[in-house]
């Protein structure tokens, strides 16, 4: 099976806007069976946990936090198998393999979060939430507007990533079965609504775990089989790379990917503290029953995590000099040379798939096959349950209801926005099945950095922090992010058409974030009201909590 596709920008990987173009229609390709097997072994797998979890999901607690009841070893790994998106694999592993040392921007971005979470934001967050990021903000200020300003700020970033995912995984499963992409896309989003609606956070949790435990072993198989034909020498493989790659020596040097100073930056800072900001990551840390168990699971994420960008690179760096041993991989033009980087077939994208077919053959690259798309199914389901409880929990129960309302209906109302949200994305992912959508994960990463994790740092941190800045502030940093990107050349030229962009930079968060972050504190400072007053006051309590965990849901912080 060859895949045409601009995988990596489909499946949730900020970057891939520079490795691949505009999304084609697919083209239908002989069925690779093994995939197809592999693929229905794995969906009857997490169906059938799906069902075992229904029994035991009554109430509020059981639907949006598993009941409290994951460990922190088992939460760690759904994390990373939240985190670690197909496009993360097949991306940064083409990024490896066309630019070389500057394919590791995007791992180091991405693992470099984990230490802010683990030391500022873990057990502040289980301490003083239930359910939602958005309990945390709300915990001393106004509740109604913050809740609204943290359901406008998740929904958003759930938005953009679900339609990036639903339409990689269209793909994936229109090439797998020769099925139309818009069944192909139905069948995905039905599988998405049956495990969020019937199983909760509990099927969500296994799910994740699966697939990063499949993910995990599958590039591990890979790596080391790959890493045997240079007979476990790294130097030798970086030598013969050298050797191979067309810009030679040039792929150990930085500067071939991002060479802007700003872009870089902005890039660097989305993904960093964007991390800290993706509501679906942060919903992971109230299933756990203490803070302890937060930090433990933060300690096992990263550590599966950085494991696993480890793998991608000796993927890339190997494949440079394996792939080119096998010329059936590329579609070469009569009376050219080859050239790896043009002629690969399905483009840089592939090199994951092409060289997990050179190291296994058809079998194993249908184990790949299946893997990627069990990776899209596990990050959609982690994105729908975090957008249903941003419109259940944040914005009916707290803002609509005022609180006064049954955890029964609370419950309804979340599976009708799991279904209304699987029907978005549906469309969604129909509507856009030949736009490049990378950008609008890159969005989601630049809102996060710049809505969601300066309200939730300064609301733990900050004593002076009050309603007016973090409402005021928040929406700034959200309102300023999605402009950005909508006049930056990845949507005003790529997407729109024109012939020059109005601000010349893709990446927002450099100017986004820190707008947020004054926004915020020059509205605080100046809110002179009593309300205010209170807020700064109800501070030093709040901070006791936050610290030891001492009045929190569950055991007290250790």
């Amino acid at each position: 099976m060859r895949f045409g596709l601009g995988v990596a920008a489909l499946l949730g990987f900020p970057g891939a806007a520079l490795a691949a173009g505009t999304i084609e229609g697919g083209v239908k390709q002989a069925l690779n069976w093994p995939a197809i097997v592999m693929f229905l072994a794995f969906v009857s797998l997490t169906l059938g946990i799906t069902r075992w979890a229904a029994k035991r999901t009554k109430t509020t607690r059981d639907f949006y936090t598993a009941g409290g009841g994951i460990s922190g070893r088992q939460n760690g790994l759904a994390i990373a198998g939240d985190y670690m998106s197909a496009a993360s694999f097949l991306g940064i592993s083409g990024l490896v393999y066309a630019t070389g040392f500057d394919g590791l921007i995007y791992s180091i971005g991405f693992l470099v979060g984990w230490p802010i979470i683990m030391f500022l934001i873990a057990e502040p967050l289980r301490n003083l939430g239930k359910f939602t990021f958005a309990d945390v903000v709300a915990y001393r200020l106004d509740r109604v507007r913050m809740r609204a300003l943290a359901a406008c700020g998740s929904l958003v970033v759930v938005a953009f990533y679900l339609i990036a995912q639903m339409v990689g995984a269209g793909k994936l499963i229109e090439i797998l079965f020769g099925l139309d992409y818009v069944i192909a896309v139905v069948v995905v989003g039905v599988l998405m609504v049956l495990y969020v609606t019937f199983g909760g956070m509990l099927a969500t949790t296994w799910v994740q775990i699966i697939k990063a435990v499949l993910l995990l072993a599958g590039a591990t198989f890979m790596a080391v089989a790959a890493l045997s034909a240079f007979d476990f020498n790294p130097e030798i493989m970086f030598r013969e790379a050298v050797a191979t790659h067309p810009n030679g020596a040039h792929i150990m040097m930085p500067g071939t990917q991002v060479s802007n100073p700003i872009d870089a930056i902005s890039l660097g800072i989305a993904l960093m503290f964007g991390t800290a900001g993706l509501p679906h990551i942060l919903m992971r840390f109230f299933t756990v029953r203490d803070a302890r168990e937060a930090r433990k699971s933060v300690l096992y994420a990263t550590g599966f995590i950085a494991y696993f960008y480890i793998l991608t690179f000796i993927i890339g760096f190997s494949a440079i000099v394996l792939l080119a041993r096998h010329p059936e991989f590329f579609t070469v033009p009569p009376g050219q040379a080859l050239n790896i980087l043009k002629d690969l077939a399905g483009g840089s994208n592939m090199v994951a798939v092409h060289l997990a077919d050179a190291v296994g053959g058809s079998l194993f690259m249908g184990f790949i096959s299946a893997v990627a798309f069990a990776t899209i199914l596990a990050v959609v389901s982690g994105l729908t349950l975090s957008g249903a409880s941003a419109i259940s929990h944040d914005l009916y129960a707290s803002v609509i209801a005022h609180g006064k309302v049954d955890e029964k209906k609370e419950v309804l109302i979340s599976k009708i926005a799991t279904v209304g949200l699987g029907v978005l994305a549906i469309v969604l992912g129909i509507a856009f099945e030949k736009q490049n959508v990378a950008f609008m994960v890159g969005l989601a990463f630049a809102i996060a950095a710049s809505a969601n994790f300066p309200v939730l740092l300064l609301s733990i941190t900050w004593r002076g922090l009050t309603t007016r800045g973090a409402f005021i502030g928040g929406f700034a940093g959200l309102i300023t992010a999605m402009t950005l990107v909508i006049l930056s050349p990845t949507v005003w030229v790529d997407m729109f058409g024109y012939a020059e962009p109005v601000v010349r930079f893709k990446n927002p968060a450099i100017y986004s974030m820190p707008l947020a972050f004054f926004v915020t504190w020059i509205f605080s400072v100046t809110d002179r009201s009593g309300r205010a007053a209170a807020e700064r006051e109800a501070f030093e309590v709040q901070d006791v909590r936050s610290q030891t965990g001492i009045g929190a849901d569950g055991a007290v912080s250790h």
